[in-house]
This record gives structure tokens, sequence and C-alpha cells, in this order.
């Protein structure tokens, strides 16, 4: 199989690879060559694969897109680190701790917008 992984600016890996492994919201799955087509989200998490010569490799990600059809896998996601699977784990953390961060910042924003909107509405029934 191909395995391709696009950063917004860049391709950042394209290799041959016998396995992957990834992280979906449902949990982690596998992908050998012959496996259906298939497209599923990606949750910030490690990213692994086997080379063509038996070789694991890791990518720590942030999120994302994995899409595989035929022969080819491709991943778009924001942002993907290389390295041992040790040194990842920190990395995953910290894409974690922005995720969380982004949905709090998310959920402040619309509790903002929902009490706007009420009073709003019951300026409106005033006014009436």
């Amino acid at each position: 199989m191909k395995l391709s992984v696009f950063l917004p600016s860049e391709i950042f890996l394209e290799t041959t690879v016998k396995k992957i492994v990834g992280e979906g919201p449902d949990g982690s799955f596998g992908i050998l060559p012959r496996h259906i087509d298939m497209a599923t989200a990606l949750v910030p998490g490690i990213l692994s694969y086997v080379t063509e010569a038996g070789r694991e490799e890791f990518l720590a990600v942030d999120g994302g897109i994995l899409v595989k059809e035929g022969e080819t896998v491709s991943v778009a996601t924001l942002m993907a680190v290389k390295g041992d699977l040790g040194a990842l784990r920190k990395t995953v953390e910290t894409f974690i701790g922005e995720q969380d961060e982004r949905e709090r910042k998310t959920r402040s924003a619309v509790a903002r917008l929902e009490a706007d909107f009420i009073r709003r509405f019951v300026e409106f029934g005033k006014n009436a």
C-alpha cells in the first residue's frame, strides 16, 4: 500500500507500507492491503505503520481524516510528528491539551451567544 500524509502546507510523508494502525473516535483500527475501502476520522494519537522492510514506525497526529482507496491510504491532518513511540507520547498529550482548550473556548462562545439570544428575545417580548 502507498501511505501519504498531508499537512496544510506540505506532503509530510509518502512511503510504501504493509500495515497501518490508527485511532478513530471508536477506538483503534488496522488496515491491511486487501482491506475494504473506507474513510474515517482520526483522533489525536499515534498512527503506526509497518514499512516494506518490516520496520514499525510511528507518527503523532493531531486528528484528521484517513481515506483508503484501493492500494492508496491518504491521511490529512493539521500536524504530524515522526519519532519513536516513547517521545511521541508527550506530543500527543500536547495535541489533546490544545484540543481541550479549543473546545472550552467554543463552549464559552456558544454560551455567550445563547445568553445574548435569550436577552434579546425577552426584550422583544417587552416591546411587543
